[in-house]
C-alpha cells in the first residue's frame, strides 16, 4: 500500500533496511562456526561491518577516485565474504522496482505501448551505453544468445555452400551452436586455436582467412581465461576479404567500456543481467546497412509495415526483428540499470576490479596446485582455475560452505576445456562491489578446501 501511493519511497525504504540487515547478518556470523572463524577478535568483526557499509557507500555514490581504489586495495585481515544483497544491488534493484510500480502498476502510467512505457528511451540509453549512431542500430531481443541466433538465421539465408565462417575456440557455446546448424547448408565453419595463455592466436585465425570468408565471429572477452580479443586485428583481416564482424561482448560490456562505432565491427550482442538489469533481455548492435541486409528472424506483429492476403510488407530494423509484444518491463529495468551504470567512474570502476584480480592471482603464484586457465597480460577481472585433485563441482561446494560464490563447470565452453585438458574447472569474476577483505575471504576458504582434499 505505501509503494502505490508513494512509489518515490521505495528506493529509501530499502536502503534504510541496509543497516540492519547487515546487523541481522553478523549476528549469524558470530554465531557460525565457519565464518566465525575468519575473525580472531570482536573488534574485527565490527571493523569488518562498518568497513562494509563504507564500502556500499562509497560504491552508490560512484566513488571511485585513484586514493579510494589504492585504500580499499590495502590487504588488511582476512574477514568473511558478505552473505547477503549488498547495499549496491539493493540499492540498483529497488530503483529498477520504482521504474516498474511507476510505470506498470500505477494505473495513471499505465502502458499504452512500448514507446509511452519508456521503450524508446530505454533503446536510446542503450545505444548510448556500447556508443551506437543511433536506437535504430539496437535491437532488442529475449538474450544474446537469441541475437546471435538472429544473425545467424539471417545470414544463413544467404549464404552458398563452401562460404565459411571464422571462429575460435575459446567461444561460449552461444557463439558455437548457432552457426553449427549452418553446416547442414553446405557452409564451412573454421576454428582459430588459442594460445597456452588463453587467448586468440591471432596469426592462427589470419591464416585461416580466405576469399570465402564471410564472417568472423568471436568473443570480445573470454567468459573462461578473460582474455581480450585484438579487434583492431580482426576487423582487417576481415575486410581485407570483405567480411563481416560480429563480437559477443556478454562479458567486455561489463568490465570495460565499449564504442561499437569505434571498433567498426558490424555486429555487437550483449545481455541484461550481466549489466546487473533483468533476465530475459539482450541486445543486438548492427550497423545500419548490415541490419538493413537481414530478413526477419520471426512473424507477427510489431514487425511488419502493412499485411494483405497476399503480400506483407515488413518493417525497417529494429522493429523487423522484433515480433510479438516487446519486453516492456525488461526494458524500463535495464533503463533503470543504465542510470545506475551510469553513475559509476566506469574507468575507477575497472581499475578495482583489475586490483581484486591482481591481489589474487599474485597470491596464487608459486601455488603448484592451482593450474590458472589464461594468464594473458591484457585481460579481464575472470580467474578461472583446476585444484589438484578436486573436481571443480565438489571445490564450489566447499567454498560454498565458507560464503564464497564461484563458477563451477565448462562454462559453456566445452572446446576449450578440451583444448586445456580439462574436464571442469572453477570460476571467480569480480565486479565494482566486492573488497578485498572478500579477496582475501576466497583466498582462506581456497586453503580450508585445499587442505580438505589433500
Amino acid at each position: 500500500a505505501k509503494a502505490r501511493s508513494d512509489i518515490s519511497a521505495i528506493r529509501p525504504i530499502l536502503l534504510k533496511e541496509l543497516p540492519g540487515a547487515l546487523g541481522s547478518f553478523y549476528v549469524k556470523v558470530r554465531a557460525t562456526p565457519q565464518t566465525r572463524g575468519f575473525f580472531s577478535s570482536e573488534a574485527q568483526i565490527a571493523g569488518a561491518q562498518s568497513r562494509q557499509v563504507a564500502h556500499w557507500d562509497a560504491i552508490s555514490q560512484g566513488r571511485f577516485d585513484a586514493d579510494y581504489v589504492k585504500a580499499v586495495t590495502q590487504v588488511g585481515e582476512v574477514h568473511a565474504r558478505i552473505g547477503l544483497e549488498p547495499r549496491w544491488y539493493i540499492g540498483g534493484y529497488a530503483l529498477i522496482l520504482e521504474h516498474l510500480l511507476t510505470e506498470i502498476i500505477d494505473p495513471r502510467a499505465r502502458p499504452k505501448s512500448f514507446s509511452l512505457t519508456g521503450g524508446a528511451d530505454a533503446r536510446r540509453r542503450t545505444a548510448r551505453l556500447v556508443g551506437a549512431a543511433s536506437p535504430d542500430n539496437m535491437v532488442f531481443t529475449k538474450g544474446a544468445t537469441e541475437a546471435i541466433n538472429l544473425v545467424a538465421a539471417g545470414l544463413g539465408r544467404q549464404l552458398a555452400p563452401g562460404d565459411e565462417i571464422l571462429l575460435s575456440e575459446l567461444e561460449h557455446h552461444a557463439n558455437y551452436v548457432p552457426w553449427h546448424f549452418l553446416r547442414e547448408r553446405g557452409v564451412v565453419l573454421r576454428f582459430a586455436p588459442v594460445t597456452d595463455l588463453g587467448e586468440i592466436d591471432m596469426d592462427g585465425l589470419e591464416a585461416l582467412v580466405t576469399p570465402r570468408t564471410r564472417l568472423i565471429t568471436l568473443t570480445h572477452m573470454s567468459n573462461v581465461t578473460g582474455a581480450r580479443t585484438d579487434v583492431a586485428r580482426v576487423v582487417a583481416a576481415a575486410r581485407a576479404v570483405g567480411a563481416q564482424v560480429l563480437l559477443d561482448g556478454c562479458q567486455a560490456v561489463v568490465h570495460q567500456r565499449v564504442d561499437v562505432t569505434a571498433l567498426d565491427i558490424d555486429y555487437y550482442v550483449f545481455s541484461s543481467h550481466k549489466l546487473f538489469g533483468p533476465t530475459g533481455l539482450g541486445f543486438l548492435y548492427g550497423k545500419a546497412d548490415s541490419l538493413a541486409a537481414l530478413p526477419p528472424y520471426q512473424g507477427g506483429g510489431e514487425m511488419i509495415a502493412s499485411v494483405g492476403l497476399d503480400t506483407i510488407n515488413f518493417a525497417d530494423p529494429p522493429h523487423r526483428f522484433e515480433a510479438g509484444t516487446p519486453p516492456i518491463l525488461e526494458a524500463i529495468g535495464f533503463r533503470a540499470a543504465v542510470d545506475f551504470i551510469e553513475a559509476l567512474d566506469r574507468d575507477g570502476a575497472e581499475a578495482h576490479e583489475q586490483s581484486l584480480y591482481r591481489h589474487v592471482r599474485d597470491a596464487l603464484r608459486g601455488d603448484n596446485t592451482v593450474r590458472v586457465l589464461g594468464d594473458s597480460a591484457e585481460k579481464g577481472p575472470i580467474l578461472t582455475f583446476v585444484l589438484d585433485g578436486a573436481h571443480a563441482h565438489d571445490l564450489a561446494q566447499i567454498l560454498d560452505r565458507y560464503g564464497v560464490a564461484v563458477r563451477a563447470g565448462t562454462h559453456c565452453a566445452e572446446p576449450l576445456m578440451r583444448r586445456f585438458g580439462v574436464t571442469s574447472s572453477t570460476r571467480v569474476s569480480f565486479a565494482p562491489y566486492n573488497t578485498v577483505d572478500e579477496a582475501e575471504a576466497f583466498l582462506t576458504a581456497l586453503d580450508k578446501a585445499r587442505r580438505f582434499f589433500g
